[in-house]
């Protein structure tokens, strides 16, 4: 991927589901370093929706601050964009929190947002279990160290985090999701959320997502080595 990102492709002017405890906005990064075929944010990916100028950015903040707690930058993959560390020095400026939503596969950027505390809520996409990985994010192979050198520095930075798996049905099956949790180790914090049915992709195709049974003996599996586990969509 491109981090030739000069500025947002999207905003969700208000959720309440985003950013765990915090009312929030989301704002969008094009372009992607993964190419999985069952992602709904196409558009993003490809860099097909127009950039929102800085100046709308920064007004929409501001007009904002008193009823946003948090600001929520996902993708796309987000993490390579050049111009984050300066944006998010400017939301804490405005005494909102940060929630950064990445695949977890630029460590390197990562490591410089956490230690310059710019993040106070991360959440990683784990995609698959390791021996599925590049398959489901559309690619011939995944460097899985780079997912592990992430999912180190979060546990070792003391920001809160979830990892969190999008299912889908005849793509993950409970014994990927007992790979994956040999792959993390447990936490505090994992959250499944069924693939959007039949959603626009950028592969073009339909999916379906898991069923509530399915998702619920998945969740039974993390819940052996995470605090705390969310299914969403049931």
């Amino acid at each position: 991927m491109s981090s030739s990102e000069r500025c947002f492709r999207g905003l969700q002017k208000t959720t309440l589901l985003d950013f765990p405890g915090k009312v929030a906005c989301v704002l969008f990064v094009g372009g992607c370093s993964f190419n999985c075929p069952y992602c709904y944010n196409s558009s993003l990916v490809k860099r097909e929706e127009p950039e929102i100028p800085w100046s709308a950015v920064q007004d929409f903040l501001a007009r904002r601050r008193n009823v946003l707690e948090g600001v929520c930058v996902s993708g796309g993959e987000p993490t390579p964009a050049p111009f984050l560390p300066a944006f998010f020095s400017g939301v804490k400026e405005l005494g909102l929190a940060v929630k950064l939503d990445t695949n977890g596969y630029h460590p390197e950027s990562l490591q410089a947002l956490l230690d310059a505390r710019l993040v106070d809520f991360v959440a990683l996409d784990i995609k698959n279990s390791p021996a599925k990985y590049a398959s489901t994010c559309g690619l011939p192979a995944v460097d899985l160290n780079r997912i592990r050198n992430t999912l180190d520095l979060l546990q070792a930075s003391g920001v809160t985090y979830e990892l969190r798996t999008t299912v889908v049905a005849g793509w993950h099956d409970v014994a990927d999701i007992q790979d994956i949790l040999s792959f993390t180790g447990g936490g505090a914090r994992y959250a499944l959320q069924p693939v959007q049915r039949d959603a626009d992709s950028l592969s073009g195709r339909r999916f379906v997502p898991p069923t509530s049974a399915t998702l619920r003996a998945m969740g039974k599996v993390l819940a052996a080595n995470f605090s705390e586990v969310v299914i969403h969509g049931t």
